[in-house]
């Protein structure tokens, strides 16, 4: 037998969330993007050692592993504000005394899973495109970019990153702006 707990976080309680992403910002500025990505790779190897995982902390996983692939994406080459937000996500997610410990059972990852959801939704324009550049670049290598020059696999994946990045900032923005009203 399953059960359903909902609760709605309100906007002061995402603020709280979002001061303590702040803190892990600040951390961030100092620590090397390697450490970081060495990090959160290592926590969340450790965190697969202790399935069966809650399915509320399974699901999330492959979610914070994408945010980790498009950090690491040489060809996408992420905007450095948004390098940052996912930074200080992954600082405050391998952080195991954040503001519930890790180690307590059941809910221990509860903050870290309401942290990947806020910046998993703030940053859907980022995750659609990059899902969106993946596509076309794993279409292009399967398709004619098999016998295609490299500097022309270069010069359309490319083009087609700047597209998407003019794409997630313009939708982004609408984003902001419809939150001003």
């Amino acid at each position: 037998m399953s059960m359903k707990i909902s609760f709605e976080l309100s906007d002061r309680d995402l603020n709280f969330f979002r001061q303590a992403l702040r803190q892990s910002r600040d951390a961030v500025r100092d620590a090397e993007e390697s450490e970081i990505i060495e990090a959160i790779s290592d926590v969340l190897v450790e965190i697969r050692k202790n399935e069966p995982l809650p399915d509320f902390v399974g699901k999330r996983l492959p979610e914070l592993e994408s945010l980790i692939s498009m950090l690491t994406d040489k060809e996408w080459q992420l905007p450095q504000s948004d390098r940052e937000r996912l930074l200080a996500t992954f600082v405050y997610f391998a952080d195991p005394e954040d503001i519930l410990a890790d180690d307590i059972p059941v809910i221990g990852y509860l903050d870290d899973v309401i942290m990947i959801e806020l910046i998993a939704t703030e940053m859907r324009h980022v995750r659609v495109a990059y899902d969106d550049f993946c596509r076309f670049r794993d279409d292009f290598d399967n398709g004619k970019g098999k016998s295609a020059d490299p500097v022309i696999r270069r010069d359309r994946v490319d083009r087609r990153r700047q597209q998407l990045h003019q794409r997630m900032q313009r939708r982004s923005a609408q984003q902001n702006k419809s939150k001003l009203w």
